[in-house]
């Protein structure tokens, strides 16, 4: 009876103690979850990185730096602050302008949680949008020595956060115009040399007019050690044959086409460069894009393998095969002159300019001549000693004489010129002017044009 008494008591005794128990855990004080510590977390802990914290509190950057991410940041101290303001004639945070504080603390910011032993000599991009035409700025990270970044030098690498990584730099970032990027990056030592030989000028003031927006193809070191300068050509012209002015053009922009550069002629007219996209991106047929869209406050970089000479009008006519491959082998068929020699020069008969048939308009023809009479119809096709641009021509107007002797009339019809050849035959456009070279212009015409002695 007892065994039997204590069996229904048990259930009843362990019912109790087990709500006594948790009667107790009710009252017992809660023990706190561990709480991750975010980026802004550590900012907030570290005295030496105040002026941070206070920044992105007023650039309203705190809730995006305390978001999922992952982020690695690039944090200034206080020195790097101060030594900041001072630089830029700032008395606190509160003189710089709202957008640009913004813009220069998200410089310092790349999406992705990139730790130290991974970070690799070469660009990246930041959040920051101040780049031309909205486009995120690029970052020149080396890790040669140590890490720096656009110059600021990594003093403390890899703190953890629960959003990604923090790095202390020695200098604030500030934001990067075309020639800040050039003096970032050792490979164009020689190119920054150049652009300011003997106090030059000239490119400084150029390439940092925050007014105006360029693309610029720079060579690297290698290519500027392997350029001899065969034509003697004058060095600010052919550093100014690297420079687009008035369009900040990014590797996916560019298509095989032509574009004015800074370069000019004795007459001030700009030169041309012809880009062609089948490959990479190839500038005048000889000098290649290596590393792409450096984006600058004020344009974009373009690194290059070779040195962009003062192009010939044989220069263009070789390097645009997609439009005169057909005529470069006629150029260059057997038993011609040297014609390659002879529209190279600086010296004889120059400025040509020359009327340049397409592969199509010489696929038009029935029969390529060859012999005398290809000689004849290709000089029919050049003016020696003139440089003829389209805003020199005029409805009716007669040209000098060709090489092979006969003239060239011009005939208007809605802004549009069309030309009558030797022969007589009418109607031949111009389909692409003012392909300006160092010693003549090419216009590309639709159809190969005949002299007067082949009529027949």
């Amino acid at each position: 009876m007892i065994l039997n008494n204590f069996k229904g008591i048990l259930p009843l005794a362990l019912a109790s103690i087990f709500f006594v128990s948790c009667s107790d855990d009710d009252n017992a004080p809660e023990i706190p979850m561990e709480t991750e510590t975010d980026i802004v977390d550590i900012a907030v802990t570290d005295p030496n990185l105040s002026i941070l914290v206070e920044a992105l509190d007023e650039a309203d950057l705190v809730s995006t730096l305390q978001g999922a991410g992952p982020f690695t940041v690039f944090a200034p101290t206080n020195t790097a602050f101060q030594t900041f303001l001072t630089d830029n004639n700032f008395a606190s945070l509160d003189d710089i302008p709202d957008e640009t504080l913004k813009q220069v603390l998200l410089n310092h910011v790349v999406v992705g949680n990139v730790k130290s032993g991974d970070l690799q000599t070469t660009y990246y991009s930041s959040s920051s949008t101040a780049g031309v035409d909205g486009k995120n700025l690029s970052l020149y990270v080396n890790t040669a020595d140590g890490v720096t970044i656009n110059g600021s030098t990594v003093s403390m690498a890899d703190i953890e956060a629960s959003n990604g990584t923090i790095h202390i730099v020695d200098k604030v970032i500030g934001l990067p115009n075309l020639v800040n990027h050039a003096t970032y990056n050792s490979a164009f030592t020689e190119l920054v040399g150049a652009l300011t030989a003997d106090d030059n000028t000239i490119f400084t003031d150029l390439l940092t007019n925050a007014e105006q927006r360029f693309t610029v193809f720079a060579p690297t070191n290698d290519a500027f050690t392997a350029f001899e300068n065969p034509n003697e050509n004058e060095l600010n012209n052919i550093l100014a044959n690297h420079v687009i002015a008035g369009a900040a053009l990014a590797a996916g922009d560019l298509s095989n086409s032509y574009a004015n550069t800074a370069a000019a002629n004795e007459d001030g007219d700009n030169l041309s460069i012809y880009v062609n996209t089948d490959d990479g991106v190839t500038l005048n047929g000889t000098s290649k894009v290596i590393i792409a869209d450096v984006v600058t406050t004020n344009g974009i970089i373009h690194a290059v393998d070779t040195v962009i000479d003062l192009p010939t009008v044989v220069t263009f006519a070789t390097a645009d095969s997609e439009n005169f491959s057909s005529l470069v082998g006629a150029l260059t068929s057997e038993g011609q002159p040297d014609f390659v020699s002879i529209l190279s020069s600086s010296t004889e008969n120059n400025p040509f300019t020359v009327f340049a048939p397409v592969n199509s308009a010489f696929a038009a023809l029935t029969e390529v001549p060859a012999g005398e009479d290809l000689t004849a119809v290709l000089t029919h096709h050049v003016i020696a000693e003139a440089n003829i641009v389209s805003g020199d021509l005029s409805d009716g107007l007669v040209s000098p004489a060709t090489l092979q002797g006969d003239s060239l009339t011009f005939t208007t019809s809605d802004e549009t010129f069309t030309i009558t050849d030797g022969a007589g035959n009418t109607g031949i456009a111009i389909v692409k002017a003012d392909v300006q070279a160092i010693n003549g212009v090419i216009h590309a015409i639709d159809t190969v044009l005949i002299p007067s002695a082949s009529q027949d």
